[in-house]
């Protein structure tokens, strides 16, 4: 029995092992894993970045490739929104911009909203840039993991958001437009 409250982790594990069943488990990571080692649930899934950011990594039995379990949309990366007009503030950030990881997140983004999608979808998006190419995978499933669309792309850097654009319109038209309603 597996504990996660993400449709999309459920998605891809009944899609992975469609012989596993998958239970609703809510709260905070420590009360995740406390219910995990109180025998709630067999297995949980927990995102690396914040096991990470909690000093928790020693938790992890098993850690899954991207290749392996997409992420959703924007999974680790962090973002900081500010006023237009804010000069100083916007200054001050750009020292703290790390300009691959935002033209991912471009693609990522531009990839989520074709989609319509939200948290409570199962979409799953990974970008990676490298000399100055980006590279996008992206997926939706069904939660019961029976049906799932998949698709890649990749370009020039500067063409991010226009990749994921495409992408999200691609896996529309494969899966119809209502696939993901009445989730």
């Amino acid at each position: 029995m597996v504990g996660t409250a993400s449709l999309r982790r459920q998605a891809i594990v009944k899609r992975l092992r469609g012989d596993l069943e998958v239970v609703p488990i809510r709260g905070n990571v420590e009360t995740r894993l406390r219910k995990l080692k109180e025998g709630a649930v067999d297995a949980t899934l927990l995102a690396l970045a914040g096991l990470k950011r909690l000093g928790l990594t020693d938790a992890a039995s098993s850690i899954f490739s991207v290749d392996e379990f997409l992420p959703a949309v924007g999974q680790g990366i962090v973002a900081i929104e500010t006023r237009a007009d804010d000069r100083a503030t916007r200054a001050v950030l750009d020292a703290l911009d790390h300009a691959e990881t935002a033209t991912a997140f471009a693609a990522e983004r531009a990839f989520l909203e074709v989609l319509d999608g939200s948290c409570r979808t199962p979409i799953a998006g990974h970008a990676s840039v490298a000399d100055g190419r980006v590279r996008l995978r992206g997926l939706i499933a069904k939660p019961d993991g029976s049906a799932a669309f998949e698709c890649a792309r990749e370009g020039a850097a500067s063409e991010a958001a226009a990749l994921g654009r495409d992408a999200g319109a691609e896996l529309k038209r494969c899966a119809g437009a209502d696939f993901l309603e009445n989730l």
